[in-house]
């Protein structure tokens, strides 16, 4: 299947920054895929290139298979700042004219969109009264205009508080149901976990990694383990065949086997065997916060 994007090259500097170098990576269709990186990655960067904001330096990028051309950007909504919405007018007056000045939607799409962001009941009032939330859903309901495949969001969290963040997390979580094809840049770790099925990790201009959450973050198997006598756990795990290291966590050991070779039933056999009965015995998946560090720790 072709992919939505497609990144070749890209390199862009401000005089002797070098905020991207020979980035390349594609976003299939219908992904969340969260553009992950500390301050200063080159995230903001990679998505003004993309929507044609910026010019690269070098290298080239294409939209569904096509060079960028006004069509083409039709298709896609963004949201890098926050609108300058009129606090004074509500929801529906301010994405009227957004629809305006964009050329994008009409009155029922604007009715369309409020249901999608959840703002209908409050269509009417101004924008000044509503929650930073409330403000930042009405921001992606004006990126919504138009029907658009594709969205690219910077930050769509940013600056949230614990109930906003979560309200946007499952607004994405919607759009990506309706079969839209979502960019967010974030380096909110948590959140690219619980609402990505793909990332691309940056670390001062450079991609350190691209792909599939679950395979990024799968580059080895970590088995938890515990029994009542640890010392002897670890004595008898030290013996199991094919394990890389051992690690003890506390109240728990962590076996660390290559990718996709880890078989509880051996393992529980191996120590029933050797006279431990375990209490414990599970695949502990790392988190993208522990690969995260991992990739951009010097």
């Amino acid at each position: 299947m072709q992919p939505v994007l497609s990144l070749n090259g890209i390199s862009k500097s401000y005089g002797r920054i070098h905020a991207l170098k020979n980035v390349s990576f594609d976003v299939p269709e219908g992904a969340v895929f969260g553009l992950l990186g500390p301050n200063g990655s080159g995230k903001t960067t990679m998505l003004s290139i993309i929507l044609d904001i910026l010019k690269a330096d070098t290298g080239s990028f294409a939209w569904f298979g096509l060079p960028g051309a006004p069509e083409t950007r039709q298709r896609i909504g963004s949201l890098l700042e926050t609108p300058n919405f009129y606090h004074y007018l509500s929801a529906v007056d301010n994405l009227t004219i957004t629809s305006a000045i964009s050329s994008r939607g009409n009155a029922e799409d604007i009715d369309r969109v409020l249901e999608i962001v959840k703002l209908s009941e409050r269509k009417k009032s101004k924008f000044s009264t509503y929650s930073l939330g409330m403000k930042q859903r009405l921001a992606i309901g004006a990126a919504l205009l138009g029907d658009p495949q594709v969205l690219v969001f910077d930050e769509p969290t940013n600056g949230l508080d614990p109930v906003g963040i979560a309200e946007i997390r499952e607004l994405i979580k919607v759009l990506a149901k309706r079969g839209k094809t979502i960019i967010m840049a974030s380096h909110l770790l948590d959140e690219v976990e619980k609402v990505c099925t793909h990332v691309a990790i940056l670390k001062r201009g450079h991609l350190l990694t691209a792909g599939e959450v679950d395979i990024v973050l799968a580059n080895e198997d970590i088995v938890e383990v515990s029994s009542n006598n640890l010392d002897q756990l670890l004595s008898v795990l030290e013996k199991f065949p094919g394990h890389t290291h051992i690690k003890q966590d506390g109240k728990l050991v962590q076996l660390f086997l290559p990718v996709g070779t880890a078989r509880l039933e051996e393992i529980n056999r191996f120590c029933f065997e050797k006279g431990i009965t375990l209490n414990l015995l599970l695949v502990k998946k790392k988190s993208l916060e522990t690969k995260f560090l991992e990739l951009t720790n010097d």
